[in-house]
């Protein structure tokens, strides 16, 4: 198999057959974002995905459970295509568990909900989406071209369809000061959303990004770990999205939190209020190697 450039993919997919359908980010202008800067947004043809499934068969076989379709937003290809590639994957691997793939706002809205049900019934299983905040002052700040309520419109579209999601938010993003906004309006949309799955993970910033310029030029403040934890606290007193699994243990995390929203938000509470009196962080060494 052959990747082109960095590759990269969401925790839980560790140990996923990781496939580029696409080549970057069809977006890829999120000014926190360094991810794909270098690579050139396309779509693979069919032919060079599908050898690079039956190069992984060759290789492994029957041990491939989960399949995660890469790079930035596989989503953004046609239906017809994704079809194709599901059942291929399916033909290869016939004892394959989870499809997912990374998916933007925008590409779920652009599809009708029979693509998105047809998609479902024929493997894939779990969408991923930066939603970042809830904020709509954040959101246009960094470029995200996207509102808090297309954000909402597309995680409940795709649990119409069937379609596990998996939403990313990301502490700090406010900078010092949007945190009040930035938790209350980030709750407020997990609690719309009701997703199978949501995470936060904590800014870090990048030379070349423009959002570390702004840092550089004082134009923005970046937030202290005791702030991240208020911010989470403000975020966990105010969501009500029972049955999401809440994870908060990304490496660029100070404070690691698991548990399930709603029945597990006092324990998360209490560790957060621990964490603070003891200055309890990880460190930045550690959260430098992401």
């Amino acid at each position: 198999m052959k990747y082109e450039g960095t590759l990269y993919r969401p925790p839980s997919e560790a140990y996923s057959l990781i496939i580029q359908v696409t080549i970057g980010c069809a977006h890829n202008r999120c000014t926190f974002c360094n991810m794909y800067r270098e690579k050139t947004f396309r779509v693979r043809t069919k032919e060079e995905i599908m050898r690079d499934l039956d190069e992984a068969f060759n290789v492994y076989g029957p041990l491939v459970r989960r399949v995660f379709f890469a790079d930035g937003d596989a989503l953004v290809v046609k239906t017809e295509t994704l079809l194709e590639l599901l059942a291929y994957v399916r033909e290869k691997f016939p004892s394959i568990e989870r499809i997912s793939s990374y998916g933007t706002a925008r590409d779920v809205l652009g599809k009708q909900e029979a693509e998105l049900k047809a998609l479902r019934e024929a493997g894939l299983e779990l969408i991923y989406l930066g939603a970042e905040s809830g904020d709509d002052r954040v959101l246009e700040h960094i470029c995200k071209s996207v509102t808090s309520a297309e954000l909402a419109e597309a995680g409940q579209k795709l649990k119409r369809c069937g379609l596990k999601t998996s939403v990313t938010l990301i502490s700090g993003i406010g900078g010092r000061k949007g945190i009040q906004r930035h938790a209350l309006e980030s709750a407020r949309l997990i609690s719309e959303m009701n997703p199978e799955y949501a995470s936060f993970l904590t800014l870090r910033l990048y030379e070349g990004t423009k959002m570390n310029e702004e840092v550089k030029r004082g134009e923005m403040e970046l937030i202290t770990p005791d702030e991240i934890v208020e911010e989470l606290t403000l975020f966990l007193e105010h969501v009500d999205s029972p049955g999401t699994v809440f994870r908060c243990n990304h490496a660029s995390n100070y404070v690691v939190l698991a548990g399930t929203l709603n029945r597990d938000i006092p324990a998360m509470l209490s560790q957060l209020k621990e964490a603070k009196a003891g200055q309890d962080y990880r460190m930045e060494e550690w959260r430098r190697h992401i």
